[in-house]
């Protein structure tokens, strides 16, 4: 399958915020913090839908990058039990690391759930390492973050990856 991306606006937050409410029961973002961030020009948050259906999307992913910052932090990334094993998040991730590069950032850093070891594949695949450990982070499940960063790589070793198509 295939999908497009575009970057995510207001008008998204009911179809981000199902898919945050379905995927992260315990943790999830409330709708104003998901809002908030959308609005925000420091944050560049992508949503993925069938090229047929933009109106039904099967992932997302955010990121805080203010221009010129050299750090960026991935803020949440979501793909849909459908949607799963296909490439979905890797795309996002893809797309959002892109951005951090365009928009000054040389380092990236991300909490993924140590009970998680699916997302830390895809984060060690896409070249993050693991940096420490946030004890007891995921609330209310009292859940460890693994902290990972990433060394944004120059553009010329990023032209082997396939080329992303966003929409504004």
């Amino acid at each position: 399958m295939t999908w497009q991306l575009r970057r995510a606006h207001e008008v998204d937050l009911a179809a981000i915020m199902q898919l945050e409410t379905s995927i992260f029961e315990n943790d999830a973002w409330s709708a104003t913090m998901m809002a908030r961030d959308l609005g925000d020009p420091a944050c560049y948050y992508l949503v993925a839908f069938p090229p047929d259906d933009p109106t039904r999307v099967e992932g997302y992913a955010g990121l805080l990058a203010p221009r010129g910052a050299t750090e960026g932090d991935i803020q949440t990334i979501a793909v849909a039990d459908a949607a799963r094993a296909r490439g979905l998040g890797r795309t996002l991730m893809q797309a959002l690391i892109s951005e951090a590069r365009k928009r000054g950032a040389r380092l990236i850093f991300l909490e993924v759930r140590a009970d998680n070891p699916g997302a830390q594949r895809l984060y060690e695949r896409l070249g993050f390492i693991e940096v420490g450990m946030r004890r007891g982070y995921y609330q209310p499940d009292n859940v460890d973050a693994i902290v990972m960063r990433l060394n944004i790589p120059e553009l010329e070793s990023m032209l082997t990856t396939p080329a992303l198509t966003v929409h504004s």
